[in-house]
């Protein structure tokens, strides 16, 4: 009740200003909407998986003095790139769409390329450098077309994702300036 009070007192004009500046949200697309949303969705998800198997390669086959730390990182990544891609393929769920499910879709679809298992150190973290470069474009395109389309739910997850990628990016840049 206090809120509608607040509105209550707040001129007209004001109120019409203020309504315009907000992005409206939506829940119901139309079928060109869906196709848009789900198709960048589907392009992530399969780069997202490709990085996250690339991220299981590295824990298991990391060797040399900086095993403990690399293959504690790398575990931790790939336990939330798993979290990540489930919440990519449960919201392309959302649109009654199908998400992309199988190694050769992801394989097929996906810029990110799988590595070798003999890479020192230094390259499994370079290596993952380049993929998160490229995970980020395709959020900043996921993101891009949800908000063409209002999707304010895509939007936001998509955003949460950007935030971590930018943290690990950054600590894995500072751990090859040793």
């Amino acid at each position: 009740m206090a809120n509608v009070k607040h509105v209550e007192n707040v001129p007209q004009t004001q109120l019409d200003t203020s309504m315009a500046k907000r992005k409206p949200v939506k829940l119901g697309w139309s079928t060109e909407e869906i196709d848009k949303i789900t198709h960048a969705l589907n392009s992530l998800l399969a780069n997202y998986n490709v990085h996250f198997q690339k991220l299981r390669n590295f824990h298991w086959n990391v060797k040399g003095s900086d095993f403990f730390d690399l293959h504690e990182a790398f575990e931790s990544q790939y336990t939330e790139a798993l979290a990540n891609i489930d919440e990519i393929a449960e919201r392309i769920r959302v649109f009654g769409e199908t998400p992309l499910s199988t190694m050769q879709e992801f394989l097929r679809e996906s810029e990110i390329k799988e590595a070798s298992t003999q890479l020192t150190s230094d390259l499994m973290v370079r290596e993952l450098l380049n993929d998160y470069r490229v995970l980020l474009q395709y959020m900043a395109a996921v993101v891009e077309i949800a908000g063409e389309q209002y999707d304010a739910g895509t939007e936001n997850m998509i955003k949460s994702f950007i935030r971590k990628i930018e943290k690990h990016h950054w600590m894995f840049t500072a751990f090859l300036a040793k």
